[in-house]
């Protein structure tokens, strides 16, 4: 069926678009007494195939994650068709075994040389909150039994390019988002450390506690990297927690040629990374991995169900892992990278980082050839982020408010029309740009070209 609704092709668009209300009727979604017919229920499924976006489609860049992998598609057919949940070794042998190998040899990669313990959690931003808990056990850990009644007031940092997950976590965990203080970030996107050093002392001054920062490793929106040793060098000098959110560039860790980016990511307390974003193992993927070799997730985490976690069991207990989680059900989510690995080795991964900046780079030098195209800045990762001005408006004087409708409009066409999706979005004094994602080996140099000849068709009558 997702062959027949050309799902994964380049020759057929990346949506068909319809308005909600139009897509209601189309759908018949209201829930009847009694059930349907087989063949009407065939048509419901291929419905919902074709009025999906394609995120498989080479020419879908909208967000951080794109293309298919087969051997990943593979692992997900076989783990919904199990339908296992990882708590313990007795229900799910296979599965715990495969995360716990994917585990370790990501924190390999990270380059903790005496190991560490981590968890695959249910999207990055639960990653993040992981890592808010756990250092704050770390610095108090009566919180666990005396919650936050027994606390000071506790202060972390980020840079004001954080992904918005990190707000979410300060309120979700009682810490307050007005103790999230935000550190100003340089004109390429990345924390600067002296900045952050002040703000560390202005909570100490206040009678704060100082307890960590998340430093980034590939922003949302420009894909910068922050200064991770300087930022660990601060840490140090203040016993505070370091924390990396290398959710969306953790993939360049894959690649000799790249892995430059995340220098001194190794000196993290912990780190998250998901591998449905550029390495494509698809949704959802992400593991979150702390610096430590003495069950810190459990002692922050287990509430030690007698009905699951017996200790009188016939087999080795400690693979039972599942009370490091702040969940009980918990889907694979490693396996299909794990497959994924399997299939392609580390050598097959490293190539695809390696192609996408390669791809990226050749966008950025394509984009200044062009009349009517601008670089925001010269890309770090593979964010590509970029204006396109219509003739109209190319002999007035540089000045945003010309431009911000343009990227709106020709967004809006874009999709009516389904050719491609790429997203957009204003940031700080910058109005809307284009932010082209490239993660897919199917993407090709003619793609890039035609991204770029479609918007100029789009847009060049404004």
């Amino acid at each position: 069926m997702r062959c027949e609704e050309a799902t994964f092709h380049s020759e057929v668009g990346v949506c068909e678009w319809r308005s909600p209300e139009q897509l209601k009727d189309l759908l018949d979604l209201e829930l009847r007494e009694g059930g349907e017919a087989h063949p009407q229920i065939l048509q419901r499924c291929r419905d919902a195939i074709r009025y999906s976006v394609k995120t498989g489609h080479p020419l879908f860049f909208n967000q951080l994650y794109a293309g298919m992998d087969p051997y990943s598609l593979v692992g997900r057919f076989i783990t919904e068709a199990i339908n296992p949940s990882l708590y313990t070794y007795e229900v799910a042998p296979v599965f715990l075994l495969t995360e716990e190998a994917v585990l370790q040899k990501m924190i390999e990669i990270i380059g903790w040389q005496e190991g560490g313990d981590g968890i695959f959690s249910p999207g990055g931003s639960v990653s993040n909150m992981y890592a808010v808990n756990v250092a704050r056990y770390h610095h108090c850990p009566d919180v666990k039994v005396l919650g936050l009644s027994a606390l000071p007031r506790l202060v972390m940092f980020t840079s004001q390019e954080c992904h918005y997950s990190v707000a979410k976590a300060a309120a979700f965990l009682g810490i307050g988002t007005n103790n999230v203080y935000v550190i100003p970030s340089d004109k390429r996107g990345k924390m600067i450390p002296a900045e952050f050093e002040k703000q560390v002392q202005r909570a100490k001054d206040e009678g704060a506690l100082p307890f960590m920062v998340n430093a980034t490793a590939g922003t949302t929106v420009l894909g910068a990297f922050d200064p991770l040793e300087e930022i660990a060098d601060i840490c140090e000098r203040h016993n505070l927690w370091m924390h990396v959110d290398a959710c969306w560039g953790g993939g360049a860790l894959m690649s000799k040629k790249h892995r430059y980016l995340l220098q001194g990511i190794h000196r993290a307390n912990s780190v998250a990374w998901n591998p449905h974003k550029m390495l494509m193992a698809g949704l959802q993927c992400c593991a979150f991995m702390v610096r430590d070799k003495t069950n810190l997730l459990q002692r922050c985490h287990s509430a030690q169900a007698s009905y699951l976690f017996q200790q009188d069991k016939f087999y080795d207990v400690s693979y039972d892992t599942g009370d490091k989680s702040i969940q009980c059900s918990r889907k694979p989510d490693a396996f299909k990278f794990w497959l994924m690995w399997k299939a392609i080795g580390t050598k097959g991964l490293e190539e695809r980082v390696d192609r996408a900046l390669a791809m990226a780079r050749y966008l950025a030098e394509e984009i200044k050839k062009r009349d009517g195209f601008r670089l925001v800045m010269e890309p770090e990762y593979t964010n590509v982020c970029f204006w396109y001005i219509p003739p109209s408006l190319r002999d007035m004087a540089d000045g945003p408010e010309f431009w911000r409708n343009v990227a709106p409009v020709v967004k809006e066409r874009m999709m009516k029309k389904g050719s491609m999706m790429v997203g957009y979005q204003p940031h700080g004094d910058k109005a809307n740009f284009f932010r082209q994602i490239i993660i897919s080996p199917q993407v090709s140099r003619e793609d890039m070209d035609f991204l770029l000849d479609q918007i100029h068709s789009l847009g060049m009558d404004l």
